[in-house]
């Protein structure tokens, strides 16, 4: 009876050798078979310029005017504030990604100028992160509306 184990086996694989016959084909390796894939340059903006937001500004929010706001931030980051609940909360879009998380310091408030930072905050533990963009809305009180003030956005990193 042990000869049907052997013709078991056996017959296994050949139907394993067929089957892989039959997935194989003539054409040759790298070639292409099936539809092809034909990429056309973008017309998107270059890095240079903000990334496109559907709406940055939120429908309650009243966006500041770019000669009201100094930004001295690296290129390619979003420089949109606005402002809410009678210009009382200043918004703006944060950057983060992977594990880092993004947070707005209002800095500074006097009567001409008002300071923000944009803070993008990576945990101390090394961890395995993606390394994915976001751009989320971010917003914190002030102690009087924006009204006339000019606003002055930097940038930080830090670690927790």
């Amino acid at each position: 009876m042990r000869s049907t184990g052997t013709l078991g086996t056996a017959l296994g694989a050949g139907a394993l050798l067929i089957a892989l016959v039959g997935c194989s084909s003539s054409t040759p390796v790298g070639a292409q078979s099936g539809p092809t894939l034909t990429t056309v340059p973008s017309s998107s903006a270059p890095a240079s310029e903000e990334p496109e937001f559907d709406s940055p500004v939120p429908p309650e929010g009243q966006e500041v005017p770019a000669e009201k706001i100094t930004a001295s931030v690296p290129e390619g980051t979003p420089t949109t504030v606005w402002t809410e609940e009678d210009g009382t909360v200043l918004g703006a879009i944060g950057q983060e990604g992977g594990c880092t998380r993004a947070s707005l310091e209002i800095t500074e408030q006097t009567a001409q100028v008002v300071k923000v930072v944009l803070v993008e905050t990576t945990p101390a533990d090394q961890q395995v992160c993606t390394m994915d963009i976001r751009y989320p809305p971010l917003t914190a009180k002030l102690d009087a509306p924006l009204g006339d003030r000019q606003v002055e956005l930097t940038t930080r990193q830090d670690t927790e």
